[in-house]
């Protein structure tokens, strides 16, 4: 009996002991479950400025005048009664000297404006005639349209001062409107007006035009 009992032990002894090594000790640690990496943060990108739409290039200036105010008056083909006029008076070396001159000049429709025979009596009356001219001439500056609005007047070669009132239209002595501005010439610059201008008399300053009154708001 003793001895057939041996080998039964042998394996119940074996199964205990294999138990207690699978059975984990209280003393050891549970393991550690690494956490997951985490992902390195993303840089936010800033878009891009739109791009600015090209500026608008800017017209080219216009050409250097290569004339003076009298080849340029006639090239213009409306100054024809003018021309002969100034011819008549002796003025064209004048006109044709360094400047700089303004020169408001009436077109051959406001000769033809004049009351019939005035224009006859002035071509015979050279002294006169040339008091009417260069009542039309400003010497020693060329007054283009830009500066017209703080020129409310200027002296004339004949003396007299031109009475300039700006609004809707720029009116000279308030009886001709000036209907082209800054025709340039190499010895000063051109203003065409619709009517002749007459010297004030002795003593007597030129009519202003009245000024336009502001709209109301």
């Amino acid at each position: 009996m003793k001895k057939s009992m041996s080998p039964l032990f042998t394996v119940v002894a074996a199964l205990a002991l294999a138990a207690c090594a699978a059975k984990p000790s209280p003393d050891s640690a549970p393991p550690t479950e690494t956490p997951p990496a985490e992902p390195a943060p993303v840089e936010a990108v800033a878009a891009p400025e739109p791009t600015p739409p090209p500026a608008e290039a800017e017209p080219p200036p216009p050409p250097a005048p290569t004339k003076d105010i009298l080849d340029t008056a006639a090239e213009a083909g409306n100054f024809t009664t003018l021309l002969s006029a100034i011819d008549t008076a002796g003025l064209k070396d004048t006109l044709k000297g360094p400047g700089p001159f303004t020169v408001f000049a009436p077109t051959d429709e406001a000769f033809a404006k004049l009351p019939k025979g005035d224009l006859d009596k002035l071509i015979k009356n050279k002294k006169k005639l040339t008091e009417v001219l260069t009542y039309h001439v400003v010497s020693g500056a060329a007054v283009k349209k830009a500066d017209i609005a703080s020129t409310p007047s200027a002296k004339t070669v004949a003396g007299p001062e031109l009475a300039i009132t700006s609004g809707t239209d720029v009116k000279i002595n308030d009886s001709a409107t000036i209907v082209s501005f800054d025709i340039a010439a190499t010895n000063g610059v051109i203003h065409v007006i619709d009517t002749v201008l007459m010297p004030p008399k002795p003593g007597k300053a030129p009519k202003a035009a009245p000024k336009e009154k502001a709209a109301a708001k």
